[in-house]
C-alpha cells in the first residue's frame, strides 16, 4: 500500500516565512525614516507621521506573533533532526519574539511624546535608546536561533541544501553586525552585512509554498542507522 506524504506542514512553514518577511520588512520601511537623528528630531518626525508609526508598531507586533508561529512550525518539522538543538532554537526565537514586543514599548512612548501626552526632553532619548537596545538584543536572539534552525534544515534536506547553506552563510554576517552594536551602539556598519540575508526568508518561504518540503532525512547518523538495523535483525 502506498502512502502519500502530507504536504501541509511544509506549506504552512512557507506561509509563515513569507508572512514574517512581509510584516517585518514593511514595519522597518515605515519606521526607518522617522527613527533617525537626535531624540528631538525623532519626536518631531513621529509627530508628523503618527498614523504611520502606529501602523509600524502594529506590524512589529504581528511580526512578533509570526515569529512564534514560525518557530513552532520549525520545531514540529525539524525536531526529529535533533531534539535538543531544536528546543534551544525554539527558546531563542521565543525570546526574540518577546524582545521585539518589548521594543514597541519604547516606540509607544515616543508616540506619546510626539502628541504631547508626555512632557520632558530627556524622556525621548530614554525611550529611543530603550527601543534601539531592545531591537539589538532581539536580533542577537534571532541570529543564534537561526544558526541552529538552518543547520537542522541543511541536515534534513527538506529544502535544497544550497538554500539552507545560504542562510548559514548569511546569518553570521548579521550576527557580527549585531554583536558590534550590542558592544558599542556607535559601531553601526549600515546594511552591508545584512544585504545577503534580507531576501532569504522570502525565497525560502516561496520555495516551500510553491515546491513544498521534501521528505526529511533521518535524524540518525550513519552509525546509529547501522546499529538500529543490527538490533532489528537480531530481535
Amino acid at each position: 500500500m502506498s502512502t502519500q506524504r502530507d504536504a501541509r506542514p511544509g506549506r504552512y512553514l512557507g506561509a509563515a516565512f513569507v508572512f514574517q518577511f512581509v510584516t517585518s520588512l514593511t514595519a522597518g520601511l515605515l519606521s526607518a525614516g522617522m527613527l533617525t537623528g537626535s531624540p528631538v528630531d525623532v519626536v518631531r518626525n513621529i509627530a508628523s507621521n503618527v498614523g504611520q508609526m502606529r501602523a509600524s508598531i502594529v506590524l512589529m507586533l504581528l511580526t512578533s506573533a509570526g515569529i512564534i508561529v514560525l518557530a513552532s512550525l520549525l520545531y514540529a518539522v525539524l525536531s526529529d533532526q535533533g531534539t535538543a538543538v531544536a528546543r534551544i532554537a525554539l527558546g531563542l526565537w521565543m525570546a526574540e519574539a518577546v524582545m521585539l514586543a518589548v521594543k514597541t514599548l519604547g516606540l509607544y512612548a515616543l508616540v506619546d511624546l510626539s502628541l504631547g501626552a508626555v512632557d520632558g526632553g530627556a524622556v525621548g532619548g530614554i525611550a529611543l535608546d530603550f527601543s534601539r537596545h531592545a531591537a539589538q538584543i532581539d536580533m542577537l536572539f534571532f541570529c543564534l536561533g537561526a544558526l541552529l534552525w538552518y543547520g537542522l534544515l541543511f541536515r534534513s534536506r527538506i529544502v535544497p541544501r544550497l538554500l539552507a547553506l545560504w542562510g548559514l552563510v548569511a546569518v553570521p554576517l548579521v550576527l557580527l553586525a549585531t554583536a558590534l552594536l550590542v558592544w558599542d551602539s556607535d559601531r553601526d556598519l549600515g546594511m552591508a552585512l545584512y544585504a545577503l540575508y534580507i531576501p532569504f526568508e522570502l525565497v525560502i518561504g516561496v520555495w516551500l509554498l510553491v515546491v513544498g518540503a521534501s521528505a526529511p532525512t533521518s535524524g540518525l547518523g550513519a552509525g546509529d542507522e547501522n546499529r538500529t538495523r543490527a538490533i532489528s535483525l537480531g530481535s
